[in-house]
């Protein structure tokens, strides 16, 4: 299997056992995460058009979206760049959510020792 004909399928786990409920993608050992993900997001509308039976079907917009792999951005971007799109992403820049996640694995840590 080459890259050129695999396709990435995202997954969820199954079961309500408390388990994540983050997607995944299963990675051939052959192959390699993809860089960019373009997913269409289907949303129906208020309208209908006849099915081939006369029945009314609802009519979807389909809408393009892409994905980029942040780990791929993180490597080639300048840093400013990098937070930048982190912001834009509604996320804080790298440093202060560093510092923010050297704070919270503190506060556990204390929480445990006590």
């Amino acid at each position: 299997m080459t890259q050129k004909n695999w396709v990435p399928e995202i997954m969820y786990e199954e079961g309500s056992d408390g388990a994540s409920n983050l997607p995944f993608i299963q990675v051939p050992t052959e192959e390699v995460m993809p860089k960019l993900l373009f997913i269409f997001e289907s949303r129906q509308t208020a309208e209908t058009e006849p099915g081939p039976s006369g029945e009314e079907l609802p009519i979807f917009e389909w809408d393009l979206h892409q994905y980029a792999d942040m780990a791929i951005l993180k490597e080639t971007l300048r840093p400013e760049l990098y937070d930048e799109v982190r912001v834009s992403l509604g996320l804080q820049p790298l440093a202060e959510a560093a510092e923010a996640g050297h704070h919270i694995t503190q506060n556990v840590r204390t929480t445990l020792e006590d």
